[in-house]
Parts: C-alpha cells; structure tokens; sequence
C-alpha cells in the first residue's frame, strides 16, 4: 500500500510539474496539429505502435495528409516531419539549429554519457569526433587499405554458401551467414580478427557478441517509453538493464583496447591508430573515448548492413525478373574467368540501382537518429521550441506517389534518373548524416554482386518471400529470417577452390 501511495504521489508530482512547465511553455507556440488532444501525464504516449514510421503515417493521414504534426509523449514535445521538402529545410535552413541530440537511456549508458560521435551534442568534442571519423576512419584511402578484409570475407560467404550446394540447390539460411559476413568485417577492421563463424573459437566471446548485439538493436531508437515519463526510471527495470548491458558491453570493448595494448607489434588497424592518438593526446584520447569510436562502429557497421543484404536478397528472389538482369549485367561485363572485384561495381549500375532501391524501401533507419533543436525555431510555418525532438519519417517519404512513381514497387530503373538519388535519406542528411555510407555501398555491392554472380537463386515454394518488418523493434529488420535455395554456379568450381 506504501509503494502505491508513494507512486502515486510521484505521479501527480510530475503532472502537476508537467501542467506548470511544459503546459504552460508551449501554449505560446503555434505548434504543428496533433493527432489526438494528449491525456494527462502521459501525453499521446497510448496511441504510439510499433512499428513506428507506420504509425506515424496513419497519423499524417488522420491528419488530412499533414506533413508535419506534434507528439506529447510525457514530458517532451516531439515533432514529426513527413515531408521531403520540409527534411530539407530542417537540415539546410536549420541544419545548425538541429544537429543536437536528445538526451536518451541508451545514451547515456551505452554511449558513454552521451559522447559518442551518434550521441554526443553539438559542439567541439562531436566535430572532433567526425573529423576522426571522416579522415582516419571512412576517408576513401582508409576503406581502400581494408578492401583486403571485404574481399576475404565475402570469399568466406561464398565457400559456406557453396558447400552444400554444389550439386543442385540447396536451402540456406541467410540471415546467420550475412551477420557474419559483417560483423567479422567490422571486427576485423577494429581489432585485426574474426569473432564469428567458422574460423574463430567457438566460445563465451563469440556468443556474447551476437547477444549484445540482438539486445542493443531490440531497444535501439525512440520508442522507448522510459525516455518521455521519469517515473517509469522508478518502478520499471527497463533503465536497470540497461545499464547491466552497458556493463557488459564496456567489459568487451575494454578487452579489445586492452588486448591491442599489450600488442607489441601494432597493426593496422582502427584500434591501432587510436592508441597512436592516445599517445600524443592522453586527456582527450581517453579509452572511454575509444570505446565510444568502437561501439558506433560495431554497431552502424554490422547487423544494420546485413539486414539490407537479406532485404536486398528478397526483393531479388520476389523479383526474378530484377535478379536474371543484374546477372545478365555481370556476366556481360565480368565475364566467366574471374569473380566480381570492388572497383568493377562502379560500372555496374544495375547493380547499384539494386542496393539504392533496396535502401529506398527498407531503410535500416526509419525514422533517422533523432534530433533536438538547440534554440526555437520555426518549420513549415510553425513553430518548433529548443529541447522538443525532430523525428525524420524517412520511410514515409522513399514512398511519397509525388516523388516515387509506383513508389511501394521494386524498380531499381528508377534511380537510371540520377536525381532520383538525391531524394534518398537512408543514412540521413545534413551535417549528423551517417559517415559510414562510403564503407555500407562498398560492402553492400561487393556482397551482393558477389552472390548473384556465383549462384543461381530461388524460392522455397511458390510463394513470395515474407518482406515485412518485425513490429517489436524500432529499427527496419525483417520479420522473418530469409531462408532461399541456391545453386553453384560454375564460375564457383573454377574459381573459389584456390581459396578453399
């Protein structure tokens, strides 16, 4: 009965302060229109569903098509943009107003207090942190000296997918074999090893990574009712674990720094080069500061990257008209003696036209990182207080009819207008867009050239392969792992037994 007073008590505390603060601040604003009027306390926090950028959209619509509207979950004013036109003027016009962050529980506990180059405020540390990211990690010349890795994992893909499919189709499931495919990538690049698959030990280290993946993206994004009602800090566990997850998550990355610094012979790699800074730099270049660098690229570098190769490899196995031209492509133009290299996908624009549709439809990202605007501001006519959040309804846009034409199909013809392009907001726009497109492009049409050239593809069945979204999770992940036949090429026998 105490427990209950006691919530209770806290509950109108904070209804109350709502009411006095937040209630009183914005009722001078011409905010953008609502799709409810907000219940006490919890604001329209009742009507959020997941997936969230379908909601969003039902709420445009309730709207009248509105391609702006306002949110009060709990405490905080959030702001919904729906509109390609009115992205651009957040990220032109009020692009500086906008490059904040909100301050969220995955931040702060996962991100080092906010620090990271995803999470941190704008200011001198985050530029710091994207010149970091843009010269020593992502810049053109740092990808080309680790095409070595890219191109020995895909050759490691291609063996799994080949051994059992030699001698006529054979079922895979791909979902396992791209996230491996990446996360030894990323891990490579970071820390010069694989930590999955075949190859590796199979251990407590390789398990625990694919866990703390799975548990990062499962919370990942702003649906989290926690971030909007303090209260629910109190008398849920969600922050409670949280913060065990950041504990175990700072537990590996630090065995990565420090297994590098115990290495006498440096290498090459990202960790290398960021003890080489915390040698000239120490009160800067704090392992903390590492490990921010670490887990951002982890994070952006793996599973998000596999899931546009899965949703990539649907769209081609539900389109086979798409997928029997993208190999008549690279048959033409590689020819039969050798596979694919990185340099040939730059004069394969089908194959490009391929990866951009596919991150038209299913954008890893659907709703962008969220953004804070750092002073008031005004949007579309209306006006935005400082400390509100801006969500970027990205998907709703890829399939805006006056943008796209026939815009819920899988044309990669489309993008033959290269202005088509220039509509595409996958990884984001503005001075906050995503550094690591250059690397994502490269891995993507590597891989899925790759696979297309090497086998031939099929369905299980008649039926259309299952593209929807798990509706559990913020981030755009099919809701069903894909599973396909596929058969060896000859190209495989000629070719992939040097590396076998």
């Amino acid at each position: 009965m105490e427990t209950h007073i006691l919530v209770l008590s806290l509950a109108f505390f904070v209804f109350i302060s709502f009411k006095l603060l937040f209630g009183k601040r914005h009722s001078k604003f011409n905010l953008p229109p609502s799709p409810a009027r907000p219940l006490p306390l919890i604001g329209h926090l009742h009507l959020l569903k997941m997936p969230l950028h379908r909601t969003f959209v039902s709420f445009s619509q309730s709207l009248g098509g509105a391609p702006i509207f306002c949110l009060r979950l709990g405490n905080r004013l959030t702001v919904v943009v729906t509109s390609y036109s009115i992205a651009e003027e957040c990220f032109t016009k009020n692009d500086i107003v906008f490059a904040n962050r909100p301050d969220l529980i995955l931040g702060k506990h996962i991100e080092y207090n906010s620090t990271t180059m995803t999470s941190a405020p704008y200011g001198d540390h985050w530029r710091n942190l994207r010149r970091i990211g843009a010269v020593e990690i992502f810049a053109s010349h740092k990808l080309n000296g680790f095409l070595s890795v890219r191109k020995d994992e895909v050759r490691h893909l291609l063996l799994r997918l080949s051994k059992n499919s030699q001698h006529g189709f054979a079922k895979v499931e791909m979902r396992h074999l791209l996230f491996e495919l990446t996360i030894n990538n990323v891990f490579r690049m970071v820390a010069g090893k694989r930590f999955y698959g075949e190859g590796t030990e199979k251990d407590e280290v390789t398990q625990q990574v694919r866990q703390l993946m799975d548990e990062i993206v499962s919370i990942a994004g702003a649906g989290n009712a926690a971030d909007y009602l303090p209260i629910l800090r109190w008398i849920t566990d969600f922050e409670k674990h949280i913060k065990k997850l950041a504990s175990r998550l700072d537990k590996f990355l630090q065995s990565l720094v420090d297994e590098k610094r115990a290495d006498k012979e440096k290498g090459t790699t990202m960790i290398d080069h960021l003890l080489s800074l915390q040698e000239t730099q120490p009160d800067y270049y704090t392992d903390v500061t590492l490990k921010g660098l670490i887990v951002v690229m982890i994070i952006a570098g793996s599973e998000t990257i596999a899931w546009t190769l899965e949703w990539a490899m649907m769209n081609l196995l539900n389109n086979p008209e798409v997928l029997k031209k993208a190999r008549a492509e690279i048959d033409t133009k590689i020819g039969f003696d050798r596979l694919i290299d990185e340099s040939d996908t730059v004069n394969l624009p089908y194959l490009q036209w391929i990866v951009l549709e596919t991150l038209r439809l299913h954008p890893a990202a659907p709703t962008l990182v969220p953004h804070m605007p750092s002073e008031d501001c005004m949007l579309a006519g209306y006006d935005v207080p400082r400390g509100s959040m801006l969500l970027v309804n990205i998907w709703a846009m890829h399939r805006d009819p006056s943008i796209w034409e026939d815009p819920e199909m899988f044309k990669p013809e489309r993008f033959e207008n290269e202005k088509q392009t220039q509509k595409l907001l996958s990884f984001g726009i503005g001075r906050r867009a995503c550094p690591g497109v250059g690397l994502a492009h490269r891995l993507v049409s590597l891989a899925l050239g790759s696979m297309v050239q090497c086998f031939e593809w099929q369905r299980i069945g008649e039926d259309y392969v299952d593209s929807r979204e798990e509706e559990t999770v913020a981030l755009m992940r099919p809701a069903t792992p894909l599973v396909a036949m596929c058969k060896a090429s000859p190209i495989v026998h000629k070719i992939l037994d040097v590396f076998a």
